[in-house]
């Protein structure tokens, strides 16, 4: 939905009515010099009375124009003004009943009394300086054209329109006037004092109007505005004052568009396609274009013309929202607005209008009139609200304030007491029907507003209601009151052409070019486009935004993270190999391997004096699956959170059970070989890989790898640590290798031992023998190098608590390729195949082969020096 805001104002062109000439044939003592003065058109007062004080007034009794041909070959006729308007004709007769008040009144003004001159405007500013320079003119006594002289003139009144105002306080101000007294227009320019020294007004200043419509925006999100102004001084003063109170603020004037000061259709269409929306002409043409659906915002200058009450106007403008002049109480109006009537002022021609207007009928017998004739005596009705309702005046109450002030401004002047000053405090103070009425030093009056919105009546007519006020003497931020669940709003377009809005309460209606940002989403403007248009951009991970409309997305603390919907941040996971289905999973696969080793230790040892297990060193067999099963529980150690002592056990057990392992295999590695190379008994070789020897091995090669993991722990021990920069939106616990110089030496030991066994073992894997325990310890060797081969990628790509599943899968994989690789075929012959688990079995039967001797002499060498099964 589109939301217009129109600030009406009006223009500012003119001519003299009077000119200067010289004449010959006149002779005058009074005018010796020649000079006369010559009224070059007739421009009578609508009502006028005298006085010892005269006021002028000067109202738009009608509100359009017939301009005449400007061809400058002719002398032009004269401005027409059409259509009449019952409302500024109250006006007229207000200041009339005032007027009467208080020369009615003894204690106001006493011996004096005031007078009037009442002029038409037509709410243009050429025809509003015709009056300006009307009311300057004295009294004829007769019907000659001359000028009589200047008026006795004491303040002016007038005039509606703040365009038409300028135009009367230039040709004013030259004469010194000594007071005017706006009573409906309301632009900022008239408080410059160097401009227009003797200005008053009854209307607050359109800068407190522009706040108040600048704070009605903010206040319903309306962000997205059309602006309609007229072509004149007011507009543009309007205008400038609403862009600044909009600074600053969430509001967006989408255009701007000026009415032309003389009205022109297709330049309204023109509006339209942009607008869509202005006044009277205009609007009789915005409506024939059928657009509807539009949210109204009106000043205080249309907001309450009764022009627009018609029930052909509500589904074009109903809803519309606006600020109206405060209301006021006059308790003569009503009667005597009814005592004005064609019987009693036969020869008015305003009256007689006014009775075309309300009657459509002729209180007059001329031939010219194309209506019927009528008495001139009828009743009011009803629908003549227009000119009959008074129950809440507005301008004709700023009409009513503005005599009085003039009445008791020249009473303190005329009594005013020698050395004490006309007025206390420099200001002028009066209170009239209940109500405090003063000026400031700009001659501005309180700033009050009512808040109007256009309602349905019953009839089908638009109906004011006031819905709220704006008191510019409160607290900024607390000037606006409004009753929301009183109004109601623009409907759309489906609905207008029903004719009706919506039912009470309404749904306030939309104007943004951008829906709001929701939490959880960031406003990113638009390239080359008002702020107000933008695209909402999800925050990104790790930054929220709690608030609608957010300008950037905030970070949470180091230790949160934002939620799904980026609206709050919440702490972030903490993760690590916990004893989830993972990690049950490793911990039954660790307990099972380790059992399983225990079991298989438990085998060979009640078969410990089996040819198989005697055979294959049964000592190096018991440290290797001793080693092993610290490997199988050395796994648990990687599970649950990490703490200061399980980060340093983690790596310093597993690489020392790993190295003690593999250092045992080395040891039965070399022996095999060793025995099966000799070519003869009695040589000297087997006495350095005795029992003795094959501790020493075993125990060196482990020391090393203690003396490493000492360093380390030395040096810079592992230690837990909290890892957010591979995962941001999870916190991953850890231990930190601490030196990673340190963890990569302890793994390239251990893989160093496992390549010297596999080469060792690879070399002695076609020895004869029907059990050659090389061939196996090779398959073992190629197993274990392939796990820690594959280790290495995968663990340092793996996530947080993924990197300690990986090298606790390494660590069982591999302790399951030993257990089974070296201890399943000895299992295998001992419990299924008993019957090849002897002596002569494992000599070899077949003594055609060339190996067979060697295969005794080897074993009978192992046996010699170790065992001593076969002697």
């Amino acid at each position: 939905m589109h939301l217009l805001t129109f600030l009406p104002l009006l223009y500012h062109v003119g001519i003299l009515t009077l000119v200067y000439i010289q004449t010959s044939n006149f002779t005058s003592s009074a005018t010796s010099a020649g000079k006369v003065c010559i009224l070059q058109n007739s421009f009578e007062p609508g009502f006028i009375a005298e006085g010892d004080y005269i006021i002028a007034g000067i109202f738009p009794l009608h509100y359009n124009q017939e301009m005449p041909d400007l061809n400058c070959t002719y002398k032009p006729p004269p401005v027409k003004c059409n259509g009449f308007d019952p409302r500024a004709f109250r006006w007229a007769q207000t200041m009339r009943l005032a007027v009467e008040e208080v020369n009615q009144n003894l204690e106001l003004l006493p011996n004096y009394t005031l007078g009037y001159k009442i002029f038409d405007s037509c709410a243009y500013p050429l025809t509003g300086q015709r009056a300006a320079m009307a009311v300057l003119n004295g009294m004829s006594e007769d019907d000659s054209p001359m000028c009589s002289g200047a008026s006795p003139l004491l303040a002016v009144i007038g005039e509606s329109g703040s365009a038409q105002s300028i135009v009367v306080s230039r040709i004013l101000q030259p004469f010194q006037i000594p007071m005017v007294i706006i009573y409906f227009s309301s632009c900022a320019c008239f408080t410059d004092r160097t401009k227009y020294p003797t200005f008053f007004r009854v209307i607050p200043n359109d800068d407190y109007q522009v706040k108040a419509i600048a704070q009605l925006l903010v206040r319903f999100n309306w962000t997205w505005v059309g602006v309609v102004r007229g072509d004149h001084e007011y507009g543009r003063f309007a205008v400038q004052g609403l862009m600044r109170e909009l600074q600053g603020t969430s509001v967006c004037v989408a255009y701007q568009e000026m009415i032309p000061l003389l009205y022109n259709q297709q330049r309204a269409l023109e509006i339209m396609q942009v607008a869509e929306g202005e006044m009277t002409p205009f609007l009789r043409d915005y409506m024939k274009q059928n657009i509807t659906g539009i949210q109204w915002v009106a000043s205080e200058a249309w907001v309450t013309a009764s022009v627009f009450t018609g029930k052909e106007y509500y589904p074009y403008l109903g809803g519309t929202v606006g600020f109206g002049i405060r209301k006021g109480y006059i308790s003569r109006l009503s009667n005597y607005l009814e005592t004005v009537n064609p019987q009693r002022y036969p020869n008015n021609m305003l009256v007689k209008e006014l009775w075309e207007a309300l009657y459509g009928c002729s209180p007059s017998l001329s031939s010219a009139s194309q209506l019927p004739p009528c008495s001139g005596q009828e009743s009011p009705l009803k629908q003549h609200s227009a000119y009959l309702n008074t129950s809440s005046p507005r301008v004709a109450y700023n009409v009513y304030k503005a005599v009085y002030a003039i009445a008791h401004s020249l009473h303190n002047l005329l009594m005013c007491q020698p050395g004490s000053g006309p007025f206390k405090n420099q200001s002028l103070k009066f209170i009239i029907a209940g109500e405090e009425v003063n000026f400031d030093l700009k001659g501005d009056s309180i700033p009050y507003y009512d808040i109007i919105n256009w309602q349905r009546g019953t009839s089908g007519n638009i109906e004011f209601v006031n819905v709220g006020l704006f008191d510019g003497t409160k607290p900024a931020g607390e000037e606006l009151v409004i009753q929301e669940d009183m109004i109601m709003w623009a409907g759309d377009q489906s609905e207008a052409k029903l004719g009706f809005i919506c039912f009470l309460p309404c749904q306030v209606p939309v104007s943004v070019c951008s829906a709001s940002c929701l939490p959880g989403s960031r406003k990113a403007v638009r390239r080359g486009e008002p702020v107000c248009c933008f695209d909402c951009v999800p925050c990104d991970n790790g930054k929220i935004s709690n608030q609608t409309n957010a300008i950037e997305c905030t970070f949470c603390p180091e230790d949160f993270w934002s939620n799904k919907d980026r609206t709050a941040c919440i702490a972030k996971k903490v993760e690590f190999l916990a004893y989830d289905s993972l990690g049950i999973a490793l911990t039954v696969t660790s307990v099972v391997g380790a059992c399983l080793t225990i079991v298989v230790l438990a085998v060979f040892f009640y078969h410990r004096n089996t040819a198989i297990v005697r055979i294959n060193n049964s000592e190096l067999s018991f440290f290797i699956l001793f080693a092993l099963t610290l490997c199988f529980l050395c796994s648990l150690v990687f599970i649950g959170e990490p703490t200061f002592w399980s980060c340093m056990l983690r790596h310093t057990v597993f690489s020392i059970t790993f190295s003690l392992c593999i250092s045992c295999i080395l040891g039965k590695t070399l022996v095999v070989l060793a025995a099966f190379t000799a070519t003869r008994p009695g040589e000297n070789i087997m006495k350095w890989l005795g029992p003795k020897q094959q501790r020493a091995i075993i125990f060196s090669c482990t020391l090393v790898q203690v003396v490493i993991c000492g360093a380390w722990l030395i040096d810079a021990h592992p230690y837990p640590s909290r890892n957010t920069k591979y995962e941001r939106s999870k916190i991953i616990l850890e231990c930190s290798v601490g030196s990673s110089l340190a963890f990569w030496c302890v793994l390239g030991y251990i893989g160093l031992q496992a390549c010297l066994c596999f080469v060792l073992a690879f070399l002695a894997r076609k020895l004869p023998g029907n059990f050659n325990e090389a061939k196996f310890i090779t398959f073992s060797m190629l197993i274990f190098c392939a796990v820690w081969l594959a280790f290495i990628p995968a663990y340092i790509s793996s996530p947080g608590n993924y990197a300690d599943a990986v090298e606790s899968f390494a660590i069982l994989a591999s302790s399951f390729g030993l257990l089974f690789c070296l201890f399943a075929p000895k299992c295998y012959i001992i419990l299924l195949k008993p019957e090849k688990n002897t002596k002569q079995h494992l000599m070899g039967k077949e003594k055609k082969n060339k190996h067979a001797h060697m295969c005794r002499l080897t074993i009978v060498s192992i046996s010699q020096y170790q065992y001593q099964i076969f002697l």
